[in-house]
């Protein structure tokens, strides 16, 4: 009769017992890396979807924005029929004045008047503009 002696008979279970726990344990690392796996795809997915939405139909749209400091700004957003001037810094955002937006085929600004072929003035200058005309009651 052929006997295995004790000691061999207790080295040889716990290496069946060790590969099991490796198994088990390269099945596990295996379905969570499937699972991140998932997630970033549905993210990458869901990104190229949105992007692909933004087009003519949204009703937003940023019309111009200025640094006022390093992390601090003011934000023209365009919702229908409405331009919203907004301060944005990195805990809040404000309502600071709210226009009624030009027409498209509106007659020119004063500054775009001036010179057809001349770079537009830049943002803080319409932005003042604006406010000025709107705070004297639409009189320029």
């Amino acid at each position: 009769m052929n006997t295995v002696p004790p000691a061999t008979a207790s080295s040889l279970g716990t290496g069946a017992d060790s590969l099991s726990g490796l198994a088990v344990l390269g099945k596990t690392a295996l379905a969570l890396a499937l699972v991140i796996g998932l997630i970033l795809l549905c993210s990458w997915l869901l990104r190229r979807l949105n992007t692909a939405r933004l087009g003519r139909g949204q009703p937003l749209r940023i019309v111009g924005s200025q640094l006022l400091g390093p992390r601090e700004r003011v934000v023209v957003v365009e919702v229908r029929d409405t331009w919203l001037v907004l301060g944005v810094t990195p805990t809040q955002i404000s309502r600071l004045h709210e226009l009624p937006a030009p027409a498209e085929d509106a007659t020119p600004t004063p500054h775009a008047a001036q010179a057809p072929d001349a770079p537009a003035p830049p943002f803080a200058t319409r932005l003042a503009d604006a406010l000025r005309q709107n705070l004297s009651g639409g009189r320029p």
